[in-house]
């Protein structure tokens, strides 16, 4: 069995008991039959794993095998004196909480651009709706019109020009049992700048491939603030392709799942 997501992401985003209630009487029901009966249970990353432990799967049973990804080859070098290019990519939803982002970013005093890409949808159906507009009015409030541009939701192919064109990727969401946004953008060689959430604790090695910032918007712009050097940039650029090329390499991955399927 693959989880396919976290087995109890609903704890990390559903505000109030009442809304998390139809997730712990579908469980009470179903008596968690159908995760508790597999032999393996296969999840992507270690904030999976320990949702997965809460849950009540035993190690013995459970395995990380993440997603793979094919890495690009080669890293541009831009001068330090350029236009920081920041970019998130990802579903503009709530617990992403895009607008700490728009505060951090609030505070810079160099020339720097963020550029959002994603369309605006619920992880939830109880979520309320209009998040995207409330993003755009904070940054009008901020005065950041003209160094934030928002441009939809983009195909994989059109992706890949954003993160090619980017310097630092930023993703400050509350919760991500996995988080492919994070993993894309270091195989395109990018430094990350994130909260502590799904594969961002495999690949964010604090002051080498990266920065893990809490959700304080100053922390946040502070570790902007230190990729805005084009060495230290390059460095943990080819330092986190290299780490993404060795552990979530396809090859690397399938060989993974045929050595569980030959266990049995």
């Amino acid at each position: 069995m693959n989880t396919h997501g976290s087995l109890l992401g609903f704890k990390h985003y559903l505000p109030s008991f009442f809304q998390k209630f139809p997730y712990y009487a579908y469980d009470l029901i179903t008596l968690k039959t159908s995760a508790k009966r597999a032999q393996a249970v296969v999840v992507s990353s270690k904030f999976e794993y320990e949702d997965a432990l809460e849950f009540g799967i035993p190690k013995d049973k459970l395995h990380v095998i993440p997603m793979g990804i094919k890495v690009t080859e080669g890293i541009k070098k831009k001068a330090d004196n350029e236009v920081l290019q920041l970019l998130f990519v990802g579903r503009i939803a709530r617990v992403r909480r895009i607008e700490l982002l728009l505060q951090a970013i609030g505070k810079l005093t160099f020339p720097f651009h963020l550029t959002i890409v994603g369309g605006e949808e619920k992880t939830s159906s109880l979520s309320r709706s209009g998040y995207l507009e409330e993003l755009k009015t904070l940054t009008q409030e901020l005065n950041l019109k003209n160094k934030v541009t928002f441009v939809g939701k983009k195909s994989p192919e059109e992706l890949k020009a954003y993160y090619q064109k980017a310097d630092v990727f930023v993703y400050p969401s509350k919760y991500e049992n996995f988080g492919q946004p994070i993993l894309e953008a270091g195989a395109h060689g990018l430094p990350v700048v994130a909260t502590a959430v799904g594969v961002a604790r495999d690949i964010v090695l604090d002051g080498e491939t990266g920065y893990l910032t809490s959700d304080d918007p100053k922390e946040m712009g502070h570790c902007i603030q230190l990729l805005r050097e084009g060495d230290l940039r390059q460095k943990m650029g080819v330092q986190i392709k290299n780490l993404i090329r060795e552990k979530f390499d396809w090859d690397n991955i399938i060989k993974q799942y045929i050595s569980l399927y030959n266990s049995f």
